[in-house]
């Protein structure tokens, strides 16, 4: 066995404890960074007790729409993108947009990649947005080139700024979370997890962007 002199086993016990120790580390560091970050610790912290080990909180998938009577406030953020540029909520004051929390190692975010890039080409008058919670700038631009990704992301590892801005409305819980932001700068719609079909998304686009300014 690895790590063991030739000739002296190890107890059973002994293995048993220093694999509880170790998942029981793993899980308490987790739950410390997403306290920092704004995530929900509860469901990563079982995803690791369980033994899954995916290293991400997944979404279920859901889909809600909110009506327009029911949107909270507006949302205001600001941050710098992968490029270095500064993006905020007044650059998408008065339209209708996509906002995309998302990280590379995440395997969700590269399954629906490709759908996104396919959806934002679609809608040219309707801007997508990315918000990079865990990666360096280097990293989200080598995803970004691999996907051919033609929208920029806000990297927002450090301060998780935009994270909770967005968290008093409809909080970004699951990565990847997927909403569209109304002309108001409300959330009007969101997908927690993959996006399993993107006529899901489409169509979530197609109805508030026909909804009267």
């Amino acid at each position: 066995m690895t790590g063991l002199r030739a000739g002296k086993a190890e107890h059973p016990v002994d293995r048993s404890a220093r694999r509880v120790g170790v998942t029981g580390l793993l899980a308490l560091g987790v739950v410390a960074v997403l306290a920092l970050s704004g995530c929900a610790p509860d469901k990563l912290a079982d995803q690791y007790a369980s033994g899954s080990g995916q290293g991400y909180v997944s979404g279920d998938g859901a889909n809600t729409e909110i009506a327009a009577a029911a949107r909270d406030k507006p949302i205001v953020f600001a941050g710098t993108a992968e490029s270095g540029a500064s993006i905020s909520s007044a650059d998408y004051a008065g339209k209708v947009y996509v906002v995309n929390f998302w990280y590379a190692a995440c395997p969700p975010c590269r399954a629906e990649a490709s759908d996104l890039k396919k959806l934002s080409e679609k809608y040219a008058t309707v801007p997508f947005l990315g918000v990079n919670i865990s990666d360096t700038a280097d990293v989200a631009k080598t995803f970004e080139a691999k996907y051919a990704l033609g929208y920029p992301s806000i990297i927002d590892a450090q301060t998780a700024a935009v994270q909770l801005a967005f968290a008093g409305a409809v909080a970004p819980n699951a990565v990847p979370t997927t909403l569209v932001i109304d002309r108001k700068g409300r959330v009007a719609a969101r997908i927690s997890g993959l996006i399993r079909d993107p006529i899901i998304l489409s169509g979530m686009i197609d109805r508030v962007v026909a909804e009267e300014g």
